[in-house]
Parts: C-alpha cells; sequence; structure tokens
C-alpha cells in the first residue's frame, strides 16, 4: 500500500484504509481483480516452438499486464500433454493442435473452447523431404513408400493425406508410417530407413543444410493453404466461469499476434522460451500468426479430418470456437 506517501490523510479515510487492509488480511477472503477480471492470474500451457511466440511477446510488452492478467507460461511438448492438465486445471489456457483438440471433442476426452487461433500454414512450414540422390520426383512417387514423421494419426499425417490426394495416392499409415521424434528423422533419412521425411520448421531447413536433403513438396498449396495448425484452448468450463478473463487474454494476444510477424521480434522472444537460437530464427521459414480467430476457417481443419476419416461425424466448430474479431 502507499499510505506512507501521503502528507495528510482524513479521519474518515484513516478508517477506510484500516477497513480495507483489515478486509484483506482476513482468511479466506479473495480481493477482487482491479480490472474486474474473474481470475487475474492464470497458467498458460506454451510449446517451445515459434508458433507460441505471441504469448512471450505479450509478456514482453506489457499487454498481459495491461489487461490485469499476470501469465504464468509452462513449457508444454504438445496438444497431448496439454488436454489432461486443461481437465485436470492444472492449466488454465493452452497452445496445441486444432486437429488434437478436436479428435478430444469428439471423443469425449475434453469439453474445448478455441480462444485464439496460433498460427497457419505457410510455405515450407511443415515439408517433405527426400535424400538428394532420391528416385522420387513428384508426390505420386511417394505411393508405398516408407515415410518417416513423429507420429501417425495426427496433424502431420493429416497434411500428408491431404496433399497426396490431388495425385490419387493413399497411403495407409500402418504400413508407411515410420514413427520417431523430428530430430531423429535427419538419421533416418541418412540411413535410407525411410524414403521420405516429413518435419516441421526449423528442420526443413536444418535437414536440407545438413545432408543435402531435397525438398519434395510442402503443405502451402491446394486443400491445406493457409490452413489453420495450432491455437489456444480452454476448457468449455474455464471459459463460462471466466468470460472476461477470456475476453482479456484474446485483446492481449491479438495485439502480440501482430507483432509476432516481425522476423526481428521473433529473434528476440523466440530464444527466451525455446532452444531456437536467433541465427536459426533468422532464416527458418515462418508460419502464418492469425490476428482474429474465426470459425469459419477452423471448420475446414474439421471438414478435412472427417474427410480423411479423423473424424466419424461432422464436427460444428462454430459452437466450439470463442471468435474475436
Amino acid at each position: 500500500m502507499k499510505f506512507a506517501r501521503l502528507r495528510r490523510v482524513s479521519l474518515s479515510g484513516a478508517i477506510a484504509a484500516a477497513l480495507a487492509l483489515s478486509a484483506t488480511a482476513c482468511g479466506g477472503e479473495t480481493e477482487a481483480s482491479p480490472t474486474g477480471l474473474e481470475k487475474s492470474e492464470i497458467k498458460v500451457g506454451v510449446m517451445s516452438i515459434i508458433e507460441g511466440a505471441a504469448v512471450q511477446i505479450a509478456i514482453n510488452k506489457g499487454f498481459f499486464k495491461a489487461e490485469g492478467l499476470t501469465v504464468k507460461p509452462q513449457p508444454i511438448s504438445g496438444g497431448a500433454e496439454a488436454i489432461p492438465k486443461l481437465k485436470g486445471g492444472s492449466l488454465d489456457i493452452s497452445h496445441g493442435g486444432h486437429v488434437g483438440y478436436f479428435l478430444a471433442q469428439e471423443q469425449g476426452a475434453l469439453k474445448v473452447k478455441i480462444l485464439t487461433e496460433a498460427s497457419s500454414m505457410s510455405k515450407n512450414l511443415n515439408a517433405v523431404l527426400v535424400p538428394k540422390d532420391s528416385p522420387i520426383r513428384s508426390p505420386k512417387d511417394l505411393a508405398g513408400k516408407k515415410i518417416g514423421t513423429n507420429a501417425k494419426g495426427n496433424q502431420v499425417s493429416l497434411l500428408l493425406h491431404a496433399a497426396l490426394q490431388p495425385y490419387g495416392v493413399q497411403i495407409d499409415e500402418d504400413k508407411s508410417i515410420v514413427e520417431a521424434p523430428f530430430p531423429n528423422q535427419e538419421g533416418l533419412l541418412k540411413s535410407k530407413k525411410v524414403d521420405a521425411i516429413i518435419v516441421p520448421e526449423p528442420f526443413v531447413t536444418q535437414v536440407q543444410q545438413t545432408i543435402g536433403a531435397r525438398l519434395l513438396t510442402d503443405f502451402s498449396t491446394g486443400p491445406t493453404k493457409d490452413f489453420p495448425i495450432t491455437g489456444f484452448a480452454s476448457t468449455e468450463e474455464f471459459a463460462e466461469k471466466n468470460p472476461k478473463t477470456v475476453a482479456a487474454f484474446q485483446r492481449a494476444m491479438a495485439k502480440a499476434q501482430a507483432l509476432a510477424s516481425d522476423r526481428a521480434v521473433l529473434q528476440q522472444v523466440v530464444p527466451q522460451y525455446t532452444k531456437i537460437p536467433a541465427n536459426v530464427v533468422a532464416v527458418v521459414s515462418l508460419n502464418g500468426f492469425p490476428t482474429s480467430t474465426s470459425a469459419t476457417r477452423l471448420q475446414r481443419v474439421a471438414d478435412v479430418m472427417q474427410q480423411f476419416g479423423y473424424l466419424k461425424t461432422k464436427l460444428d466448430v462454430k459452437s466450439l470456437v470463442i471468435e474475436n474479431g
């Protein structure tokens, strides 16, 4: 409190101040947020990738503080980790892939609300790479080939299905996909244990530079052009109980997303919450950073998921999205 700075305090003012101090000291009492937020301190899961940069930007620039929010970022590996933590309450909001959130909604693992879009597809953000001397020259040549990526039935494999469809190629994930963490994909390709790999940045750039891999195709055209990739979500219960907090988070994130498209800004903030150095941020392909959240855009993700059997029925995304602009 700043009472010590006051030169004069009226008797009534002193009494009022004493009563206020007494009230905040009482056990079990919670002081209301001065901005009227239901919850002024929140824990937000953030993946250690460039796509989550807006949270760190909003912290650095004071956007959350201006909204009366204190955000405690929590590092997470991805949506698979975020979903149980959201459900259990150890996270209030979390970064994650839309594919994972929509699967969780359909399967009943989580009643989700998408609050903010974080990233969208751009040129070479995710790509299919082959050895430089590979006979594979077109996506149609991937039929029957072994393809390395981080998991089956996830967003990356969905992108592959969509990219191959125009070429009339269908893949059986159980037979074609070889699972390994993204950092291990270079070794699989170099040792020729797979014919191709699918990786995101910064691995797209890294694998081309270190072993001379050739970029066969990316996912920035056709059915996945400008495709929404990740976003920040909460449980339905959290969003319903904390509408002002959610709106404050959205406003701060929209400002941060607008700055995130500046590579110079990213070079400053990304090393603060990831192991990606500034010199790598300077050269990799960057994702798109949407500044609004659109149910129409996100419906594309659900529709492609249903098309390729990831979702059993049509998912009405509008009921899951709290739009902001």
